[in-house]
């Protein structure tokens, strides 16, 4: 399966519209409280990319501070109307923004490379034999993104 750009995607009401003109770095499954209690369920599912590479087409989207698993200050930014949270990082100019993967037009594609904070996995989450598995947020992602790009989604 290959991948043509850019990705685009939105909220549930359709009212905040993004693009993403490059491939994203790597995706993951995320663990922490935080993402827990933000999507109400057991995970979520991140594309992590390149902050030049994303950009919102429509709407204005509302933002929030709060500070992560890891003691980092982070920014959301989500739909004011649905409240569907789009994306998510440190304050803008620090390179790396994770969009949720469920908000893709075509999320068909996602798979991820690994998870992180699986210190805060549900007791019923089964991990594949292969997943990369990182208790916190690692310090390299350089295992999930040569994972990721192993998979052959977006042409090099």
């Amino acid at each position: 399966m290959s991948v043509a750009l850019p990705l685009k995607g939105g909220c549930q009401c359709g009212g905040l519209r993004y693009e993403i003109s490059a491939a994203p770095v790597t995706v993951a499954g995320c663990h922490c409280t935080n993402c827990q209690k933000i999507g109400g369920g057991a995970f979520a599912v991140n594309a992590m990319v390149a902050e030049p590479s994303f950009r919102f087409i429509a709407g204005e989207p509302k933002e929030i501070e709060w500070t992560s698993d890891a003691g980092n200050r982070r920014i959301g930014w989500f739909c004011g109307d649905c409240g569907s949270r789009i994306a998510h990082g440190h304050k803008p100019g620090t390179g790396i923004f994770s969009v949720r993967a469920g908000t893709l037009d075509d999320a068909s594609w996602v798979r991820p490379a690994g998870h992180i904070w699986v210190k805060s996995a549900q007791p019923w989450i089964v991990f594949a034999e292969d997943d990369i598995l990182s208790d916190k947020q690692p310090a390299d992602f350089n295992a999930l993104v040569q994972r990721f790009r192993s998979f052959g989604i977006f042409p090099q």
